[in-house]
């Protein structure tokens, strides 16, 4: 198999990670973050929820697994801190590890792994947005933005506004308007297949909190034909890793 190592030079620590599995990888090919190429099976990519956004993207194109390492915060889609590398490393030699394949998001030239956010352009103030399901017209919200996340976007910027959690495995995306100046404005979980359209005047997208751009009067946003192909080892499972990076079931401090 040939594998590359994919890293983000500007995050802390990247440097020494990267000597690391060089040294474990001798034959591994060396990418930046900033200029991705293809030509490897298997990539590590080095750095935070953010850097594993652009490579997962970049790479879901070429059916290319990766593998990342957390040197950020929560670090949802990595799979490995720093101190697991060479046991992380070893287990992927000898196959110990199956590809999940993680639905995406697409808005004409741009896709999204994690979401689709669009706000008014109007800084500070709210806008109204109507919501098209399939070309029907569902409901308005005068609100600070809408959410459109896919299962693995569940548990970013979708959560904190208020929208639940997906299993990552479903079919389905989940639709949350952002400061809503309504009390019947509720999250909305759709089958993956539908087409969704967001209306307003004036709007500012951004895809994975990365890609932005600037349009009027509607976005279509429905599933990409590309799937992010993320590599987990054998024991990693989604329940626990809620519990680890949201702290679920832990009761608070006594004071």
């Amino acid at each position: 198999m040939k594998f590359a190592i994919c890293c983000n030079d500007d995050i802390k620590q990247a440097a020494k990670v990267k000597e690391t599995l060089a040294r474990l990888l001798p034959d591994a090919r060396m990418l930046s973050i900033d200029a991705l190429e293809t030509g490897a099976d298997f990539t590590f990519v080095i750095g935070g929820d953010g850097t594993i956004l652009k490579a997962a993207r970049f790479f879901a194109a070429h059916n290319v697994p990766i593998f990342g390492i957390n040197l950020g915060r929560l670090g949802f889609l990595s799979q490995a801190g720093v101190n697991e590398i060479e046991s992380a490393v070893q287990k992927i030699k000898n196959g110990e590890y199956k590809v999940q394949d993680r639905i995406m998001l697409k808005s004409g030239a741009s896709v999204a792994l994690n979401d689709f956010v669009v706000k008014g352009c109007a800084a500070g103030r709210t806008s109204r947005f109507s919501l098209k399901i399939n070309g029907e017209l569902l409901c308005d919200y005068l609100a600070d933005g809408v959410i459109i996340a896919t299962p693995t976007g569940s548990t970013a910027y979708g959560l904190s506004a208020g929208g639940p959690v997906l299993e990552p495995s479903l079919n389905a995306f989940v639709i949350v308007p952002i400061a809503a100046h309504t009390l019947s404005a509720r999250p909305l979980v759709v089958p993956d297949s539908e087409k969704i359209t967001v209306c307003t005047q004036k709007f500012v997208v951004s895809a994975d909190g990365q890609e932005v751009y600037e349009g009027t009067d509607e976005i279509i946003i429905q599933k990409s034909k590309y799937c992010a192909k993320l590599a987990l080892l054998d024991d990693t499972e989604f329940y626990p890793l809620l519990r680890d990076k949201l702290h679920w079931g832990i009761s608070p401090l006594k004071c």
